[in-house]
């Protein structure tokens, strides 16, 4: 539009512009004399004369000619296709797959996208683990190939558009996609915070969802959801493997179900087999194997359920884990009556000790019912229990004698006979107290005891003359005790009196009332009074004591545990102290692809004790065997840290090397897996709630995909709010020619009168 305005200076400089105006129009009536010229000379001068003067007060008013135009702000429509493996599903109307439905929306739009290319630029993506660009051509997004990405980073794409947008306005971006984010690290952005963005600029998304929600709907699968395993199984043990299978459309049929255990490394063997039946469509069962190890080591176990024909995934059909068959397994039974402090520092000492396995069960003598049916097999049948080889040491605590029958006293004086150890502890229905005299256990027990002695369970009044009297300071015989395996706190003689002067007194320890002629006194009281009696014949200990735990109460758990282990470790025969005890620990052995793997790992003394100053080298195996170097951090007396890289699955290892002051001290190995996952179609379902979500943070709306072309006509219409009005302004006073054409008026009358002689 063309339009023609005046800017009068008068507006502004009022007085000056009307004098101006006046002293030229009375230019016009002065003149030569009429005699002198011709009329036509006359005219031509007056006819100059007001051209100049209207050129003036033409200059004066400023014309100005005014031209508008309508221009749009320039703006870029994104639009992102999801092309990961999940869209290949078919569970659209027809039996059609996402893909195609999104091809289908997408050529439907094309007429829109087209109209609206005119005035926008168009921009158009495919995503999965990265984001892609692709042509377009009069609104025909060209999309090639089929949807084969291995993740869905719906975040990390749409953050992706953003950018590469730059400082470029963006009309609206708009996904197609079924809204499930599965994506690995360091694309798992969260979608929320890739909307959260995009609401800031004030830029919408509009989300279109393809799938249904219950993902793989009628699709038949078998999926192992859950494994268990027994901690620290042992050679021979028994190995308790449980967990739960998802068995969906393979109703009434029979599946097999069959356990891989690592029988050689490397080497997978089945050594079980089970038939699972799921009575409807969709339904969750349990399994269970038990197995024995044979051999020692770290082994890897797996629970594989046979595909089947029609499976679209089988990823999941497995499930694999790593367990640390011990060999040296010590397995020590503790029986109490009560539940006294003493047997709760006791085994927690004893559970910190590697290779150490307890089973404690009470059984108290005033209420039968507490004591396992022979029929029950958990840790607590005595008649099991008692068996040689099921145990390697026996506590017993303050348990009255009545609690056994006498077939099992004697089942277990032939165990100990047969090799396991025997420790009694001090109480108040322990020993002769305990009512121990004249059974099984008195010839193997290094002590003398007396019926006398007897304190009957149902009894009220405790007797306390079989007690010594509060404090009784324990300390090591000089002769034996010092230098005994079993009550050596440190590494020298000296060292080690020194280590029992710093540990607190005993409360009441029991009163022996004699030691047998072929025992040992390892500790007594500094006055000839003993505390801990060892046989002559066979590892069994007499110890009167049951106060131990005030020992770590006071700050020195360090030697509360280490004198029990050790202790443990004599009764079992394991007494030849190792060079040392190298670990490495993982939280879990079974990883998903990009999860961190955190890890520790240290090494211990001869005796149990943590080695400060130990110097660490640190391997990853790959799934390749490449070792490579681990970075890893010192705490304290032991080191650790992540390992993440682990998006490649199959099974890895963390190696360990200790040396002590330039001593080799010994190596470690501790193996995981990253398991193989299918992240696209392990569960396909689509998640319409999410886009919803994302796409009414921004301001924008889910739209189905029929309504696609009404979506592109909608933005743009609303596109006419970037219309902006552009004036361009041409003034016609100031210009040359204006000046120009004054200047030769003035000269062409200066001229004329010259010439006839006015001048």
């Amino acid at each position: 539009m063309l339009h023609l305005y005046f800017y009068p200076i008068a507006d502004s400089y009022a007085p000056l512009a009307i004098a101006a105006a006046l002293l030229l129009a009375g230019l016009l009536v002065l003149g030569p004399r009429r005699g002198r010229l011709t009329r036509l000379q006359r005219g031509v001068l007056f006819a100059l004369r007001a051209a100049v003067i209207t050129a003036v007060v033409l200059a004066m008013l400023r014309p100005t000619l005014v031209y508008t135009e309508i221009r749009k702000q320039p703006a870029t429509l994104a639009i992102l296709v999801d092309r990961s493996r999940s869209m290949a599903v078919e569970d659209e109307t027809g039996g059609k797959s996402r893909w195609e439905a999104i091809r289908r929306a997408l050529d439907a739009a094309a007429p829109a996208l087209a109209k609206l290319g005119r005035d926008f630029e168009i921009k158009a993506y495919t995503f999965d683990g990265q984001t892609h660009a692709v042509q377009v051509e009069d609104g025909k997004i060209l999309l090639d190939g089929p949807p084969d990405g291995q993740q869905t980073a719906i975040g990390a794409g749409l953050d992706d558009v953003r950018q590469q947008a730059g400082s470029k306005r963006l009309l609206a971006e708009i996904i197609l996609t079924d809204g499930a984010q599965r994506a690995l690290r360091p694309r798992q952005l969260p979608p929320q915070d890739a909307a959260a963005r995009l609401r800031q600029l004030g830029y919408p998304l509009y989300a279109v969802p393809f799938g249904q929600s219950r993902g793989l709907g009628q699709v038949k699968d078998i999926a192992v959801k859950q494994l268990n395993v027994g901690e620290r199984p042992f050679v021979k043990n028994k190995l308790s493997v449980t967990g739960q299978i998802q068995v969906d459309g393979f109703a009434n049929r029979d599946l097999p179900v069959r356990l891989l255990f690592e029988t050689a490394p490397g080497k997978m063997e089945e050594v079980g087999r089970e038939m699972l039946r799921a009575n409807s469509g969709s339904q969750l069962l349990p399994y269970k194997f038990d197995y024995a190890p044979q051999e020692e080591g770290e082994r890897k176990l797996t629970v594989e359920a046979l595909p089947q024909n029609g499976e679209l995934v089988t990823t999941n059909n497995e499930m694999s884990t790593f367990v640390n068959v011990l060999k040296g397994g010590l397995n020590v039974l503790y029986l109490e009556g009560d539940f006294r402090v003493e047997q709760v520092f006791l085994r927690r000492a004893l559970a910190a000790a590697p290779g150490v396995h307890v089973d404690f069960v009470r059984v108290d003598p005033r209420r039968p019912e507490t004591r396992p049916k022979d029929s029950e097999t958990q840790p607590g049948n005595l008649a099991e229990s008692f068996k040689p080889g099921k145990y390697d040491v026996y506590i017993l605590g303050d348990l009255d004698a009545t609690v056994f029958r006498n077939k099992e006293l004697q089942d277990l004086a032939e165990a100990v006979n047969r090799g396991a150890g025997l420790m009694m502890l001090g109480g108040f229905h322990t020993f002769g107290a305990g009512g121990y005299y004249a059974t099984p256990l008195d010839k193997l027990l290094p002590v003398a005891m007396d019926p006398l002695d007897r304190q009957k369970p149902d009894d009220p009044n405790l007797r306390t003359d079989r007690h010594l009297p509060a404090p009784v300071q324990m300390r090591p015989t000089p002769e034996i005790g010092l230098l005994h395996f079993a009550l050596m706190l440190a590494g020298t003689r000296k060292e080690n009196e020194a280590q029992w002067k710093r540990l607190p007194p005993l409360d009441d320890p029991y009163r022996f009332r004699g030691v047998k002629e072929d025992a040992f006194v390892l500790a007594d009281d500094g006055k000839g009074t003993p505390l801990l009696v060892q046989s002559g014949t066979n590892r069994v200990l007499a110890f009167a004591g049951y106060s131990t735990w005030r020992w770590s109460m006071r700050g020195l758990a360090p030697l509360h545990k280490r004198f029990w282990r050790q202790v443990v470790l004599w009764l079992a025969g394991r007494d030849e102290a190792p060079e040392g005890d190298v670990w490495v620990k993982l939280d879990k052995r079974r990883f998903a692809p990009g999860e961190a793997v955190v890890f520790t790992a240290g090494a211990n003394g001869p005796s149990g004790e943590p080695l400060k100053d130990a110097n660490y080298e640190l391997h990853i195996v790959g799934r390749d065997g490449k070792r490579q170097p681990l970075q890893y951090d010192v705490k304290g007396s032991q080191t650790g840290g992540t390992f993440r890289e682990t998006q490649e699955a199959g099974d890895y290892a963390i190696e360990v090397k200790v040396t002590h002051q330039k001593d080799f001290v010994g190596t470690a190995r501790a193996r995981f897996l990253v398991f193989a996952q299918d992240l696209e179609l392990d569960n396909a379902a689509a998640d319409v709630d999410l886009l919803q979500s994302i796409a009414s943070r921004t301001g924008g709306d889910l739209v189905a995909p029929e309504q696609l072309p009404d979506l592109i006509e909608r933005l743009l219409e609303k596109s006419a709010d970037l219309d902006v009005p552009q004036e361009t302004k041409k003034t016609l006073w100031d210009t040359w020619w204006m000046f120009l054409a004054v200047v030769v008026l003035l000269s062409v009358e200066w001229f004329l009168r010259k010439r006839w002689g006015l001048v």
